[in-house]
Formats: structure tokens, sequence, C-alpha cells
């Protein structure tokens, strides 16, 4: 199948980098965009670190950026929140919280929004609880997800991602989040849209066939799926249909170049 393609969204976890180091071919094909003036960008649901620190990971394994290339949820809820001059209790890592400076409610004020991220092992019963009481202080309160990931590959194995717990919030509570990271289609909009790009235009590279592939698809961009991160064998086998399937994002230029050459 042929593609007009003219920009590029990367999922980073798996994709780019995983707990080993940067993964083999990565920067060359990042320099490969670079130098073919593929415009690209970073899109992640990393919601346990900010953003500034996610550029620095990126420029100490050599792939030169700048944090405006790094689109992430608390980047996309932060803002989201600005425009209603909202304010939100956070339920997010403390490193995350520089990027919610402008709209962290302060402990004397309701807040008119609860932000779940990934809390990794600080979740217990007495925090998740407390963000429940939280949803039900008025009935106009916010559930904002900071995505929807079910699980993704640490170094110790599989590990749980903010989605199940938003999920148990949205059962308890009855009230529907508002996603902000993937898989919602409002952040892969967003993702084309800092490149001044068009849905149709772009294609996004993950290793999460339903999260970054399907979901990509669904808003409308180009599905291609990675065999390196947590990406599993059954994949292959799902009512899920990747674009295409890349052993990793080291045959992207070729795939480009062959594929997705506009002509």
């Amino acid at each position: 199948m042929q593609h007009r393609v003219e920009g590029v969204l990367f999922d980073l976890d798996g994709v780019i980098y995983d707990a080993g180091g940067v993964i083999a071919g990565a920067v060359e094909t990042i320099t490969y965009c670079r130098e073919q003036e593929i415009a690209h960008l970073f899109l992640t649901n990393t919601s346990s670190k900010p953003r500034s620190a996610i550029a620095t990971r990126l420029n100490s394994l050599g792939i030169k950026v700048d944090e405006r290339q790094i689109l992430t949820p608390p980047i996309a809820a932060a803002a989201w929140l600005s425009q209603r001059q909202w304010k939100a209790d956070l339920y997010v890592p403390e490193s995350t919280l520089a990027d919610f400076t402008a709209v962290a409610c302060s402990p004397d004020q309701i807040p008119n929004a609860v932000v779940v991220g990934d809390l990794a092992e600080q979740w217990n019963f007495a925090l998740l609880n407390q963000a429940f009481r939280q949803l039900q202080l008025t009935p106009e309160m916010e559930l904002l997800a900071l995505g929807m990931t079910r699980y993704w590959k640490a170094e110790n194995g599989l590990q749980l991602d903010a989605g199940p717990f938003v999920k148990a919030l949205e059962y308890a509570s009855g009230k529907t989040a508002t996603v902000m990271g993937k898989p919602a289609r409002s952040f892969f909009e967003a993702g084309c849209s800092a490149l001044g790009l068009l849905p149709a235009q772009c294609v996004m590279i993950g290793d999460d066939i339903a999260s970054d592939v399907d979901a990509a698809q669904q808003a409308g961009l180009v599905g291609v799926l990675i065999k390196t991160g947590k990406f599993q064998p059954d994949d292959l086998r799902s009512h899920l249909k990747p674009d295409a399937v890349l052993n990793s994002v080291a045959e992207l230029p070729d795939w480009l170049s062959e594929t997705c050459s506009g002509t």
C-alpha cells in the first residue's frame, strides 16, 4: 500500500530506547529524518518524568532535540486546564509536578479536576480512595487521565501503567475520564498539529498495537508496529491490522523511502 507521509510521530519507550539504552539504529533513523527534512515529533505517554528530563535523556543518547519536539500527557493536560482557568488535584509523580505549576490546586481550594498519571508502586488503597473521594466532591468534578496504557515493559518485566487505576476510578465514581495521552484521538491530532500537518499526512511508529498503532489509525494516521519493546508475537494474530510491521525502528528509513515516497 502506498502512503503519502510527510511527518512521523515516534513513540519513545520500546521504540527509541528501552531499559538497556538506545535501540540499535534509532539515532541513525532520527538523523535520516532530519537530513531528509521529514517533520517529526516524539509522542510519549510517559507521565513519570517531566518533558525536560525526557529531552535530557534523548540528548544523552545522541538524539539532539529540544523540549518542543516532545509531546507528553502532562503538557497536554496542563494546557487543557489552563485554557479553562481550572485548578487540579494531582496524582502524578513528584518529578512531573513541574509541568503543572500553573494549574496545581492549593490546599485551601476545591479543584475542578483530578489528574491521574503513572504512580506505579506509590499506589495503595488509601491513595486510590483519596482520589475517589475528591471526584465525589462536586458533580462537575472532571477526571483527567494521562494516558490509558494498560502496561509497559520495565527492566524487571511487564508493569501496570496508569490505565488500570483510571478504570478503577471510573467504575467507582461513575465518571468517564478525559484522556490526555494515547490512545485518545485528540493526543494524536495535537501531535500532527504541532508539525503543521493533517493526520493523513503522518505516520505513528509504536510498539503497542492498540494504544499506538490502532489508536493512531482511528485518528486518521498511518500506523506502523515495531517488533521491539512490549511487542508480542500474538500481536500479529490480533484483529488489529497495522499498515506495516518492522523489526525495529532501524528499518524505518528504508520503509519511508520505498513505501512513503509520495510519488
